[in-house]
């Protein structure tokens, strides 16, 4: 009679354990489909006159990416095209930025460099800009997608004459290394990472 009482006992301690386990690796799989179906947001949120050179002006597009997966995830590419007027007038694109952090935000900026050339046929230097940017990664399980954004607005463009008031010799110096760089290999692209996730590209 006792072994009997202690056999089912056992017996049921066993298949309570199993029951638990069951039930934990089903909440975790329903946890693990449900944050496979979300997809990182993404929101731009600034552009500004990043630096004024000899020959052009850069654009400093931020943009700020939230991963809600528990794995970093790869950056394909970052492609922009830049509009004035509704006419396009600069179109480029950044390979491989870098990985989204896991379980975070992480910080993405942009450069984008307009031409003075382009530029001569905007009147007073006033800017009225749309920027298109297109946020491809590649998401576990599902492939590579693609994350629109846009914003439109004015920028007040540096005239030639304060250009000449100050910051713009340094700027151009630099404009002339990374020109350098270019000529080198027109396909290289830095990437720095700090301990803020923030990547510039």
């Amino acid at each position: 009679m006792g072994i009997t009482v202690l056999f089912t006992f056992v017996s049921y301690r066993r298949e309570k354990k199993k029951a638990e386990w069951f039930e934990k690796a089903n909440n975790f799989m329903t946890e693990t489909i449900d944050s496979m179906r979300k997809i990182p947001e993404a929101t731009l949120t600034d552009v500004a006159v990043k630096k004024v050179g000899f020959t052009s002006v850069t654009l400093l597009a931020e943009i700020s990416v939230n991963n809600p997966y528990i794995t970093p995830i790869p950056m394909v590419e970052v492609a922009y095209t830049l509009k004035s007027l509704n006419n396009v007038i600069v179109i480029g694109k950044v390979p491989n930025p870098g990985n989204l952090k896991a379980s975070g935000i992480t910080l993405l900026e942009v450069d984008v460099k307009v031409p003075y050339s382009i530029l001569l046929g905007i009147s007073d230097w006033d800017l009225d800009y749309e920027l298109l940017l297109g946020l491809i990664i590649d998401l576990p399980l599902i492939g590579d997608i693609t994350i629109p954004l846009s914003q439109k607005g004015e920028i007040k463009l540096p005239s030639i004459t304060d250009f000449f008031k100050g910051g713009g010799e340094a700027a151009a110096t630099e404009e002339g290394e990374e020109e350098k760089k270019e000529k080198v290999s027109t396909s290289e692209v830095e990437v720095v990472k700090d301990d803020k996730s923030k990547v510039v590209v």
